[in-house]
């Protein structure tokens, strides 16, 4: 039986940032995953000048490594078939990375202990110490394993059964010369297309020789029918290169006030996805990630679990009912395309509403 203080389980960019904020601290710890790194991992995947600030990670560095990490400076936003509006800034305000590359960099830096390959198969209680596979023993369990988190579903009780899931489907594959020089999008201004239901919204986000096109849902019914008009009306406008390969992957997760998987427990916290993190407007996820793995080893370090849990609730707000408004709050029912359409085009709401607040945050100080 190998002994430590922490056990994690889940390998993404909340395990693994959790995992190298205990390190610092002096903990010893164990991270497990299913998968062998680098794995793959589809995301639009792009991350703010907050996150790498939180993770120590300098763009010049990053890139050295051959990694991709493509400056962004702008987004242009529309429902799906209006006029768009343009957001442009001076200065790179997000970086495109490659999940597969990021995900693999944090992991192989973190510190812990990694037992790769190896799926949780067995969690027990020994002594109140948590025992996995019946050779790994922690004080303490971190379930870090997205929205299937095999801790989640073993701790989390029934919260899971009520819960309205975000479901997405996207594409990313590399641009050979040709479908580059045919890509009409900019590698510095992705797009953002909202559903003119308001229940969703799509993307294109062009990460150096990387192109990845998807679309998010709450409404969950027939998302392959609605990624499949979105891809036609991409087609229909020129956007997207010949011979892009047709099968799209698929993943769910759950916007943070809209769960009741709790974030701590007895000798147990959820982190990231594996707690329904992802912010409410955007469904973006990787900020709540690493920013819950920051605050949740913090917790564990000062002994205090409930602390956590505290310390989310001042960051993200209370998870009672969804936080922050989103465009359907804004006007009734009846005239939301319309007004949303309008509002949309307008590039002083693009950039204050939309980019600034709901995508970046950008009034949101690292932690």
């Amino acid at each position: 039986m190998d002994d430590f203080d922490v056990l994690i389980v889940g390998g993404g960019p909340a395990g693994s940032t959790c995992a190298w904020r205990l390190g610092r601290l002096g903990l010893r710890v164990a991270l497990v995953d299913a998968k062998q790194f680098p794995r793959d991992k589809v995301c639009a995947g792009w991350i703010t000048p907050q996150i790498l600030a939180e993770l120590e990670i300098d763009p010049a560095d990053y890139a050295a490594g051959g990694r991709v990490i493509q400056p962004i400076r702008g987004f242009e936003v529309s429902l799906a078939g209006g006029k768009s509006a343009r957001v442009t800034y001076p200065e790179a305000v997000s970086w495109g990375i490659l999940r597969c590359e990021f995900d693999a960099f944090l992991l192989e830096r973190c510190g812990a202990r990694l037992v790769l390959g190896e799926p949780l198969r067995g969690l027990s209680r020994i002594a109140g110490d948590w025992t996995a596979n019946g050779r790994l023993r922690a004080r303490v369990l971190v379930g870090a394993g997205g929205h299937f988190c095999p801790v989640a579903r073993q701790l989390g009780g029934d919260a899971r059964d009520s819960e309205p899931v975000i479901a997405a489907q996207e594409v990313e594959f590399h641009l050979d010369p040709e479908q580059a020089r045919a890509c009409p999008v900019s590698p510095e201004i992705p797009e953002l297309f909202f559903e003119r239901d308001l229940r969703g919204y799509a993307w294109l986000v062009r990460k150096g020789p990387v192109l990845n096109v998807g679309i998010g849902r709450q409404d969950t019914h027939d998302l392959s029918g609605h990624a499949a008009e979105f891809l036609a009306r991409c087609e229909s406008l020129g956007k997207l290169p010949p011979r892009m390969p047709p099968r799209r992957h698929g993943h769910a997760y759950v916007l943070y006030g809209q769960t009741r998987r709790p974030l701590a427990g007895d000798r147990f916290v959820l982190i990231g996805d594996s707690a329904g993190l992802a912010w409410p407007q955007s469904g973006e996820g990787i900020r709540p990630a690493v920013e819950s793995g920051l605050l949740a080893a913090e917790a564990i370090a000062a002994k205090d679990l409930a602390s956590y849990s505290r310390a989310m609730e001042e960051r993200f707000g209370a998870r009672a009912g969804r936080t922050g408004p989103g465009l359907s709050d804004f006007v009734p029912r009846a005239i939301r395309p319309w007004v949303a359409e309008k509002l949309l085009a307008r590039r002083a709401f693009a950039r204050r509403v939309v980019v600034d607040g709901w995508f970046l945050h950008r009034d949101q100080e690292p932690v």
